[in-house]
C-alpha cells in the first residue's frame, strides 16, 4: 500500500536512525517500527479515582444549588 503522512521530528529522526544502522530503505524502517510498536502489549494504568473534602455539605438532588454553592467560592 503507498500513502502519504507526516512524521513529527522525533519520529523522522528515529527512522532515519534505524535506515543508517540497518542499511534499509525508509518503508522498510517505517514497517519495523510499527510491528515493533504492535508487538507490544497496550498497558493501560487503572483509573483511580481521587477526591477531597471541599467543605460542603450539600443535597446532590438539588443540582442548581450545588452549582451556586461553587460559584459562591
Amino acid at each position: 500500500m503507498r500513502t502519504t503522512v507526516t512524521l513529527d521530528d522525533d519520529v523522522a529522526a528515529a527512522i532515519d536512525a534505524m535506515r543508517r544502522a540497518d542499511g534499509v530503505g525508509v518503508s522498510e524502517a517505517v514497517n519495523r517500527l510499527v510491528r515493533q510498536t504492535l508487538a507490544t502489549p497496550f498497558r493501560r494504568t487503572p483509573y483511580r479515582h481521587q477526591s477531597a473534602r471541599v467543605g460542603l455539605r450539600v443535597d446532590v438532588a438539588n443540582v442548581g444549588e450545588i452549582l451556586e454553592l461553587l460559584d459562591e467560592r
